[in-house]
């Protein structure tokens, strides 16, 4: 038999394919206000085409010359639009882009382009998931093991340490317990060292074994007598050990160089100036939006263009290449205008919902989630994602980000929904206010929470505290 023979297959694909100005829309929606000044004044000097309008405001040559748009855009296939400030109907822009095709095969049409997950477009720094994740698709080790190290690698916090015990991930499964130890053994093998820990002693440890394993004396110190050394009781860990100070200082030497938050390494948050992109401001008793845009420069088609563009006398290339230049210069102010349109919505909508949090304080942040906003506006829950993503809001109570106004539903007082923000300010007031000779543990604080009417488990008591870096009872009790 000839393997090697030439055959013929048909073989039915998807594919997403993107226009230029669909992956500028998102683009330039995801950028706040000095990521967005910063890309005009660039488009600004590669576009010849593209002028910032005078602070005087629109002259007669300015892009609002609809009769020019509308003569010069009817010869430009690509741009759908005369205007280019109609606003786009996002509901059945995003059904169109993201249907199966069954309705435009029964109505005789033959579109063979499937559009895209919009929250795909844009990439961001690889966060600590990301650098496990590729680590566990490159490991060698069965389909079960591989399944239990994903939701390991699902369940640790922002430092690299295990939230969830052992039972809790074979319980989620039904994965024998020598499956899961497996797979946390293929975890804790990845980088960076001492991840995975399930405590500071166990983190600690990993990294000692990789660097020096043959120092037993500083995996004794952190096993045993770490509580000493955080205090720099030196002479009491050698006297506890029978080993000489020396001997104890070596070995701490070492311990001062490990990492107690491995993760932290991957999920830095980097300093960044913040101008905010929006102000909610109180006019006659009602809350209003209002963009901060005074300084993003205002845009304009090049006269001097226009007019070369409409002589019959100039050069084909030239003219295509003018061409060129116009449908790239309306499409990006088409979006720019959009991206204005979409965080005015999206910001009307938060008020709507957030008016008593801006007026009486954090305690009344009512529970809104991505998609009850994207339902009222419209518009696709990535698109809203985008919309907020990086960008701030001043308020009468500060620079906040706009999305510190979503937050997830709990049960509060009386069955009521209540803010997990809320919930987590709850903890950490009762907490502030607590004796430090005798802190609250989490048992306790499940308690009094529960006769608030505010029924949570103890557990997640323990995360909540734990997402505010708060120390455990131990740690935060004051010896008189």
């Amino acid at each position: 038999m000839n393997w090697l023979a030439p055959k013929l297959h048909l073989r039915l694909a998807q594919k997403q394919i993107l226009t230029p100005g669909l992956v500028q829309m998102v683009s330039v929606l995801a950028l706040n206000r000095l990521e967005l000044r910063e890309m005009i004044n660039q488009e600004i000097m590669e576009n010849p085409v593209l002028e910032e309008l005078a602070e005087d405001g629109v002259t007669a040559d300015s892009y609002t010359d609809e009769a020019f748009l509308k003569k010069e855009t009817e010869k430009l296939p690509e741009t759908p639009a005369a205007n280019p400030f109609d606003e786009f109907d996002f509901g059945s822009f995003f059904s169109q882009y993201l249907d199966t095709g069954s309705e435009r095969a029964a109505s005789g049409e033959h579109e063979e382009i499937e559009k895209p997950s919009f929250d795909k477009f844009l990439t961001s720094p690889a966060s600590l998931t990301d650098h496990l994740t590729w680590q566990l698709s490159v490991s060698i080790c069965s389909e079960t093991v591989r399944k239990i190290a994903d939701t390991i690698v699902g369940n640790l916090d922002e430092n690299g340490y295990l939230m969830a015990t052992l039972d809790e991930i074979a319980q989620s499964g039904n994965y024998s317990m020598e499956d899961v130890e497996e797979a946390l053994a293929v975890v804790q093998e990845f980088d960076p060292p001492g991840v995975a820990a399930r405590n500071l002693e166990e983190c600690l440890i990993m990294q000692v074994k990789l660097i020096d394993p043959q120092n037993t004396l500083a995996q004794q110190i952190i096993a045993e007598h770490l509580k000493l050394l955080q205090n720099n009781q030196m002479k009491e860990v050698a006297r506890a050990l029978n080993r000489p100070i020396e001997l104890v200082k070596r070995a701490v030497d070492l311990i001062k160089r490990l990492d107690p938050k491995p993760g932290l390494r991957y999920n830095k948050i980097e300093p960044r100036l913040v101008e905010p992109d929006v102000q909610f401001r109180k006019v006659d008793g009602e809350w209003q939006v209002f963009m901060n845009d005074d300084d993003v420069p205002q845009l304009r088609l090049s006269p001097t263009y226009r007019r070369l563009l409409a002589r019959d006398a100039a050069d084909r290339d030239v003219r295509n290449y003018v061409k060129e230049r116009f449908t790239a210069a309306i499409q990006l102010m088409k979006n720019i205008e959009q991206r204005k349109h979409t965080i005015l919505r999206v910001c009307n909508s938060i008020l709507r919902r957030q008016g008593d949090f801006l007026d009486y304080g954090p305690d009344h942040l009512k529970p809104m989630m991505i998609k009850e906003v994207a339902e009222e506006v419209g518009v696709h829950p990535s698109t809203v994602s985008r919309a907020v993503a990086n960008k701030y809001v001043h308020t009468p109570r500060g620079v906040l980000e706009l999305r510190s106004f979503f937050s997830e539903s709990v049960n509060g007082p009386q069955g009521g929904e209540m803010s997990l923000l809320s919930l987590k300010r709850r903890v950490k007031q009762m907490i502030e206010g607590e004796d430090t000779a005798h802190p609250l543990t989490d048992e306790q604080i499940t308690k009094k929470l529960g006769d608030e009417g505010i029924h949570v488990t103890r557990r997640t008591v323990a995360k909540y505290r734990e997402d505010l870096r708060i120390p455990s009872t131990h740690r935060r009790r004051v010896k008189a």
